[in-house]
This record gives C-alpha cells, sequence and structure tokens, in this order.
C-alpha cells in the first residue's frame, strides 16, 4: 500500500459513501440474526466466513495477510473486537444510527486519550468539540427509564472509546501492517471471542430470553437459512467496506476523510426507515448533528 501524492477529495467521498451504503444496509439485519442465534456464534461463524474469503482472494489480488509485528496486531485486533462486540450486541435492542452515533464518539475520545495518557495539549475549540459531542450522544441514545436498555443506552459510547483505542493503537503501534492484515486480525479477534463466549456459555446454561433479548445470552443453535445468508452477506460486505475504507483514505488525507465518514449516521437512519419503517425523533437528529459537528471541529482543527 502506498502514499498518494495528491488528494482526491472527490473519489474519496464517493468511497466513503459506499462504505457507508454497504455498512448501513448489512447491520439493519443484525436484528434478524440475533432472534434466532447469539452474539457469540454470530461473530464465530462470521469470522469463519470471512476467513474463508480472505483465502480465497488472498492470491488473487495480492493481499499480504501476515503479520509483520503480531503481538501489536493482536493487541490492536482485540480492542477494536472489543468495540465490536458492544456495538454488535447493541444492534439487538438500538436502531443503528443510534449505536453508529456512539460509535463516531471515537474522535471525541482519541483528543481525551491523546491528553491524558500522551500529554497533548488541548485548545478551547477541541475542549468544546468534546463537550458538544457529548451532548450529541445524550440527544440521540437518551438514556434512562424510557430508553429499551436504560441507562445501558450508553453502552455503544464505551463501543466509541474502545475504537479510539484501537485507532490510536493502528497509528502507533502497527504502522507497517497491511490493510488485509489488520482486518484479517479483527475478524480473527472477534471468531475467538466467538469460540471463548460459546464455550462459557456452554458451561454456565443461563436463562435465553426468547427472540432477539436473548441474543447476548444465547449459546450454540443450529442455524437456519436466514441466518446462515445474513451472516454471509455481514462477512462479505464488512470486507468490502472496510476496503472501501481504506481506499479512501489512500486517496485524501485522514483530515478530509474523517468528516466524510459521518454520513453513516444519515445513511443508516434512512436505510432503517426504508426496510422497517423506522424514524428518528427529531431530538436525535439534532443530536446526530451536534457528533458531526464536533467531529468536524475536531478534525478541522486537526489540519
Amino acid at each position: 500500500m502506498t502514499d498518494t501524492p495528491s488528494n482526491h477529495t472527490l473519489a474519496a467521498g464517493g468511497t466513503v459513501l459506499v462504505y457507508a451504503l454497504l455498512i448501513g444496509f448489512t447491520d439493519n439485519f443484525v436484528r434478524l440474526i440475533a432472534a434466532d442465534v447469539g452474539l457469540w456464534q454470530f461473530h464465530a461463524m462470521r469470522t469463519a466466513m470471512a476467513a474463508a474469503l480472505f483465502v480465497l482472494a488472498a492470491r488473487p489480488l495480492r493481499l499480504r495477510l501476515a503479520a509483520r509485528d503480531t503481538r501489536a496486531l493482536a493487541l490492536r485486533s482485540a480492542i477494536h473486537a472489543g468495540a465490536m462486540l458492544i456495538y454488535f450486541g447493541c444492534l439487538a435492542f438500538l436502531s443503528v444510527a443510534q449505536t453508529a452515533a456512539g460509535l463516531f464518539t471515537a474522535p471525541i475520545f482519541v483528543l481525551i486519550f491523546s491528553r491524558f495518557w500522551f500529554g497533548h495539549a488541548l485548545g478551547p475549540v477541541r475542549i468544546a468539540a468534546v463537550a458538544l459531542g457529548f451532548l450529541g450522544v445524550v440527544l440521540v441514545l437518551q438514556p434512562g427509564a424510557d430508553s429499551p436498555l436504560g441507562w445501558a443506552s450508553l453502552l455503544p459510547v464505551g463501543a466509541g472509546a474502545l475504537y479510539a483505542l484501537g485507532n490510536l493503537a493502528t497509528r502507533e503501534w502497527c504502522p507497517q501492517e497491511s490493510a488485509a492484515a489488520m482486518t484479517l486480525g479483527f475478524f480473527l479477534a472477534l471468531g475467538v471471542a466467538g469460540v471463548a463466549g460459546l464455550a462459557g456459555l456452554a458451561l454456565w446454561h443461563p436463562a435465553v430470553p426468547a427472540g432477539a433479548e436473548g441474543f447476548i445470552l444465547r449459546g450454540w443453535v443450529l442455524p437456519n437459512g436466514q441466518v446462515l445468508f445474513w451472516t454471509f452477506v455481514q462477512a462479505a460486505g464488512s470486507m468490502v467496506a472496510v476496503g472501501c475504507m481504506v481506499k479512501a483514505y489512500q486517496l485524501a488525507e485522514a483530515s478530509r476523510v474523517s468528516i466524510f465518514e459521518y454520513v453513516i449516521l444519515p445513511i443508516s437512519a434512512a436505510w432503517s426507515w426504508f426496510l422497517w419503517g423506522e424514524t428518528i425523533a427529531a431530538v436525535a437528529w439534532v443530536g446526530m448533528g451536534l457528533i458531526v459537528a464536533a467531529g468536524v471541529m475536531i478534525a478541522v482543527r486537526g489540519r
């Protein structure tokens, strides 16, 4: 992978749009998977499918899958996998737009971690962006008694924190790793977590609620055709989407591409409306606007 000498902002924006359309679409069908199988089985099956696709694509696409620093890549993969476990766990109970809003607090947490772990100074604009972003999250997730998860609706913010830490790890620990190796490592970490979760549930035997409410506590069950189909769509769609995102960061400066990424919030909401007839409350739209504004402030200030 090589850096391009010039910025192709329009092409990068189009590539990010493809990423957002794919992720917004596929993640809206996690609710169908959650009704029949558990979180841990989903990740175990998705990793098996993704690994098979990687093996098939490695030679014709000349993908470098071997790690240069196995320990650093494994740690980075584990951190990002933790973020995605929270993210997908919440998708069974919250809309994609709500869950993605929590995940997209990552730029805010990058600032916080950079300040307190690495001693980087924060100016008034970035401090204001942090406050604005967290206000937006509260408006989108609306934690409390009226939320499907109560105060646990703030869990997607935990995914954002881990995602931010993983992004810092990418830059600090894995500068020489290929995008293919990092993507495969991410899937493998989720697969290991899935197998470990299934093993733990096999020993624990908890009471499992029916339907999507049992998504986190459900152990291994025989998957039906619908589950296998949408899990494969998830595996293939995620691989293509991540490839689009990597390409976007090759086409233009990171400060520009990071702003484009926020398009996933309205696109996820649009898919939810188109597929399921779900609408987003006006206050949640305001919250998403604040999160986007915070991200733009951070990105522009970082140029």
